[in-house]
């Protein structure tokens, strides 16, 4: 795994072993950037189930200003301030290591981010909690880009009724990305 593009350019990442984490793919990822490469640069960025933290240094590669990454599991939270530091990032972001709802209230009260991403676990409804706790949140706003990456088969159908916008959704062969913002 490596970093696409930008500053830390083909700079290799790590990842810890087992099926702990769930590395998306250089392709995925560029699919990924490309859509959001407009709103990328001097971003506020929020990576959820950060695992190594590669979407977040890309983002910080691609000249985003700051990122707040959130990841439980210790040995990756480890192997993100790794990775920061390899590619000289670490003074533009922060590693929290809790659950992302912990995190979320930590971090109540701060400016809205430019662009919120999650890869939860697949299929066990973390993305809705994520999304419940948010469409409340000072964290996003209506300008916030909200990428969800997800299991074909998750079910979206109550984006609108809790106040989200999808615009835009990518399927790849196992996964898609959702894209969201407040209504």
């Amino acid at each position: 795994m490596r970093v696409i593009a930008g500053t830390a350019r083909s700079m290799p990442l790590k990842t810890i072993r087992g099926m702990d984490t769930r590395p998306t793919s250089d392709k995925t990822k560029e699919t990924l950037f490309n859509v959001l490469q407009a709103d990328v640069p001097e971003c506020r960025f929020l990576d959820l189930f950060s695992g190594s933290g590669a979407i977040a240094i890309e983002a910080l590669s691609r000249g985003a200003d700051y990122a707040v990454l959130v990841e439980q599991n210790v040995k990756a939270a480890e192997c993100i301030k790794e990775n920061l530091t390899f590619t000289k990032m670490a003074d533009r972001a922060e590693v929290h290591k809790c659950d992302v709802l912990t995190a979320l209230h930590r971090l109540e009260g701060q400016k809205p981010f430019d662009i919120i991403f999650m890869d939860p676990p697949y299929n066990q409804e973390l993305e809705k909690q994520v999304l419940e706790y948010l469409q409340n949140s000072s964290l996003a706003d209506e300008y916030t880009v909200i990428v969800v990456e997800a299991s074909m088969e998750t079910d979206f159908s109550y984006l609108e009724e809790m106040g989200f916008h999808a615009y835009k959704q990518k399927q790849y062969k196992t996964s898609q990305h959702i894209f969201l913002q407040k209504m």
